[in-house]
């Protein structure tokens, strides 16, 4: 069964219908957001849906296929209920309706019963939550009359993310959810939130992108990612800027020499990652996909060695796929765990998924889960 057909069998009450938004991968551009950068990711086909039937009461009621127990809280209690945290999964959709309520004076809310199920993997760097946040945004925005563009529901997924369930996330897995187009990846100023559908054009060329999901399990609200956010404000702070944003390749000469090495290494991490993307889609409008694959091999080095959030597992995935005959690779998502991408020639792909699973075998790691995404219409 479909996401959507697990949804409204999980409803048990008639449905006023179902909405559903693509998880994400990244094709390049990692912790950019935050610092009003560049980014690059696509919608994958893997969605989750939000089936949603009309209640009596004003009470929004939520459950999902991942957990056993429903949530209910009455929606003048959302604002206590947020604030007083420890919701677990539930603080995604309950943080959506808080914040869309935010974000939409003008909406109309009343009681809702939510059924979540998802085809994204959790914890694999392919922004599961924003996909839960952008079906549980479309849905309530048609539901409570809210009229919000895709862009305000992209902000208020953040909003969730950020102020709800406390991960100090940019706003590009929301975007990329909400904005997808089929076979091309959205290029964001995450400054501007100005954005441009960038044709990729890997099936033309015979390219596809595997995902190889570690296993190893994430979480965007614990101390590491917070860590790296704040090197970058110091960074910012040390030349007198708004964001990283504002210092290009040629600033980190001068930032070597007043920066601790640490936050050095972060900094020189956004910097060049902000003009890998750049650099990325001016190879893709030029020249095509056969020519990025540097590009992201680099980002990879640069998160591993200077940002430090790779792990052995995906180390690993990204030099297995890269023997196996891949153009290029590097890990995707927030790190410390999660998924690698590579972009490889499709008749490569059932030699390069023996590869990987051996290689996981030879190092004693657990068997990963390896599949295809393809670049897909978003919310």
């Amino acid at each position: 069964m479909s996401a959507v057909d697990d949804a409204l069998a999980l409803l048990a009450a008639p449905a006023v219908g179902v909405w559903s938004a693509p998880g994400r991968a990244n094709l390049i551009g990692e912790h950019t957001d935050y610092n009003e950068g560049f980014v690059f990711p696509f919608a994958i086909a893997q969605r989750t849906a939000a089936a949603v039937a009309l209640r009596d009461d004003d009470v929004i009621r939520v459950r999902s296929t991942f957990a056993d127990d429903a949530v209910e809280v009455p929606l003048a209690e959302l604002d206590a209920r947020i604030a007083a945290g420890g919701l677990d999964w539930a603080g995604y959709p309950l943080g959506v309706a808080w914040a869309l309520l935010r974000e939409a004076p003008d909406a109309e809310p009343r009681g809702v019963d939510i059924a979540l199920a998802s085809e994204v993997p959790v914890g694999a760097g392919l922004s599961s939550s924003a996909a839960i946040e952008g079906a549980v945004a479309s849905a309530l925005n048609d539901v409570w009359n809210a009229g919000l563009d895709k862009v305000a529901l992209a902000r208020v997924g953040r909003i969730a993310e950020n102020d709800a369930v406390g991960a100090p996330t940019g706003i590009m897995d929301q975007m990329a959810s909400m904005l997808g187009v089929t076979d091309a990846a959205t290029f964001l100023d995450c400054r501007t939130l100005e954005t441009r559908a960038v044709p990729l054009g890997f099936a033309d060329a015979g390219l596809s992108i595997l995902v190889t999901d570690t296993l190893v399990e994430h979480a965007h609200s614990s101390g590491g990612y917070r860590e790296r956010r704040e090197a970058c404000e110091r960074g910012a702070a040390a030349f007198g800027v708004a964001a990283l944003r504002d210092l290009t390749v040629d600033d980190l000469p001068r930032a070597q020499e007043i920066l601790d090495d640490v936050t050095f290494r972060r900094v020189r991490h956004i910097v060049t990652e902000n003009q890998r993307v750049l650099d990325t889609v001016a190879a893709l409008d030029a020249e095509g996909p056969t020519e990025i694959g540097d590009l992201l091999t680099a980002s990879h080095a640069s998160m591993r060695d200077d940002f430090e959030i790779s792990v052995p597992e995906l180390d690993l995935a990204v030099e297995t796929t890269l023997a196996a005959g891949a153009l290029g690779a590097r890990m995707t998502g927030g790190g410390f765990g999660g998924a690698a991408i590579a972009l490889i020639p499709t008749g490569l792909i059932p030699a390069a998924t023996e590869a990987v699973l051996a290689a996981f075998a030879a190092s004693g790691f657990r068997a990963p889960n390896v599949f295809t995404v393809t670049p897909s219409e978003g919310a």
